[in-house]
């Protein structure tokens, strides 16, 4: 039987400098969901890289005194760096500097020229350099930059412009007729009302005033602005032809399932790169969903603050999967989450050390004191196993429910409250009382096997999440039958199993000590 399909796609970095942790985590939560959707039985494609054209790529590279490929290539590869620090089972990485990517984007703007979506015209406004935009006087904010809050600058060209309100109303109508198309719902509304519904203004796609981008193949002294060249990273590099002839690996994927971006560039991707997309005939992605931010204490993070964290920093203090549960368990599903070291401790002492590490530690250390790591399958159960049991096995539709919904940390959540009924379960039914009583030997296993199948169910399922640790409690298992067929019933670990060594999964964190360390 053929595999169904998922395309999952997120904002590509921009490569101006190195990212921080919250950047990163949209890589994270995107890994989740494929790994997830890969777990499930699907054929996945998962595609990231950087946006690596643009005045501010040109002007930081001058200030450096490097060529301005150079410059994208050495934050290039401190992004996949950071991607790979973070375990990130990515499929393609891009980079829109390729020239077969640069090739595309010119023949797809010729092609909108020729159809007459985009027409040439002057520009004047108000240009934020940082941010690459222009704004009209009523959008800024205390007269800076609705998006930064820098300072914007009085600029007039000559410049390419796409036609979105000739567009617009099968737009509108498209988000009312889907509507799972924008999630959460907060995002679409905000769409709908703040930039739809006034109208559309006319979208400048060229520039003159620098020359670091893909040039216009029919008016060399413009180059193709950020929009076109950066979104249309989601098809070119699918293998989308002009033409119709498309690659398989095109027609086999597209239109991408999840598009996952950051709010703060939701306008971007819920009008532009759609209303592109219709320009080109092409089916819309199923759904964009614009993710929260992560802020440091109660602030967005900014070099100007001092208060930015990096992926690498953390994992060499914390570990990767430490650093990834906390990402994917701490932010809620539409409103921004929080980090701090504090914080960061505090969670791993008490879900990862406590619920996690010390259930897997204690059940294998019993079941090698007192069975020398072998146990046999249970012949008689009673109703608190079977309670036990049935609040285990409903837990993989309980999971697949949250992820279906993007609601990664309620899916983290849902296992990790397995294992806390694993962790009742021991002290409903007290091993080591019943280790000292001879004529409750049998009893004692089955408590141990029922326990040990509990554990391997909650490691089936968070190996989407915490893909290391799932590996580290197989090992510690001594079973390979991690699929997540395997969790359709109770007895995984066939008639005897006989488990490996105890090892900690996470160790308890000296807060003060820590501190002392990064402060360092």
């Amino acid at each position: 039987m053929e595999k169904k399909k998922f395309y999952i796609s997120t904002a590509i970095a921009y490569t101006s400098a190195k990212p921080h942790i919250g950047n990163t985590y949209e890589i994270v939560l995107a890994d989740a969901i494929a790994r997830f959707k890969r777990l499930e039985g699907y054929d996945v494609y998962f595609q990231t890289g950087t946006d690596e054209h643009g005045e501010k790529i040109q002007l930081k590279a001058e200030e450096m005194g490097k060529e301005p490929q150079q410059f994208v290539d050495d934050i290039a590869s401190e992004v996949q760096k950071i991607w790979n620090c973070m375990n990130t089972s990515y499929d393609k990485f891009v980079r829109t500097t390729d020239p077969e990517h640069v090739k595309k984007v010119e023949e797809i703007f010729e092609r909108l020229y020729q159809q007459g979506d985009i027409y040439k015209g002057t520009y004047e406004g108000l240009y934020c350099t940082p941010c690459e935009s222009f704004f009209t006087e009523s959008q800024l904010v205390d007269g800076k930059c609705p998006d930064c809050g820098r300072e914007v600058k009085k600029a007039s060209e000559e410049a390419y412009f796409f036609r979105l309100d000739k567009y617009a109303k099968k737009l509108e109508e498209y988000i009312e007729s889907h509507p799972d198309f924008i999630q959460p719902e907060s995002r679409k509304n905000e769409i709908m009302n703040n930039f739809i519904k006034p109208g559309l203004q006319d979208l400048c796609v060229s520039r003159t005033s620098f020359n670091w981008g893909v040039p216009v193949s029919f008016d060399k002294k413009h180059v193709v602005y950020v929009w076109i060249d950066a979104l249309s990273n989601y098809i070119t590099f699918l293998g989308y032809d002009i033409h119709g002839n498309h690659a398989e690996s095109f027609n086999k994927y597209w239109p991408a399932d999840v598009h996952l971006i950051g709010k703060d560039i939701l306008r971007f991707h819920t009008i532009y790169w759609p209303i592109m997309l219709m320009a080109l005939d092409l089916p819309l992605p199923k759904k964009i969903f614009g993710h929260p931010w992560i802020l440091f204490g109660n602030d967005k993070m900014s070099k100007s603050k001092g208060n930015i964290m990096y992926a690498d920093d953390l994992v060499k203090y914390f570990g990767v999967d430490a650093v990834r549960y906390y990402l994917l368990h701490e932010i809620p599903f539409s409103s921004d989450g929080t980090i701090t070291y504090d914080l960061l401790i505090e969670r791993i002492n008490s879900d990862l050390a406590n619920v996690l590490g010390n259930l897997v530690n204690r059940t294998i250390s019993m079941i090698n004191k007192y069975f020398d790591g072998k146990l046999s399958i249970p012949n008689k159960n009673t109703s608190l196993d079977e309670e036990f049991k049935n609040t285990i096995m409903n837990t993989k539709e309980e999971v697949i429910n949250h992820m279906n919904e993007l609601r990664v940390a309620d899916a983290v959540e849902a296992i990790f409250n397995l294992f806390r009924r694993c962790n009742k379960y021991i002290d409903e039914t007290t091993p080591w009382i019943l280790a000292k009583d001879e004529s409750q030997k049998e009893r004692l296993n089955d408590v141990l096997y029922y326990l040990l199948e509990g554990i391997r169910h909650g490691a089936v399922l968070l190996q989407a999440f915490l893909p290391d640790t799932a590996q580290s409690i197989f090992e510690q298992m001594n079973t390979n039958n991690i699929s997540f067929e395997s969790l359709d019933s109770f007895d995984g670990l066939g008639d005897s199993i006989q488990v490996g060594l105890p090892h900690p999964l996470f160790a308890r964190i000296d807060k003060e000590k820590k501190m002392e360390e990064i402060a360092k």
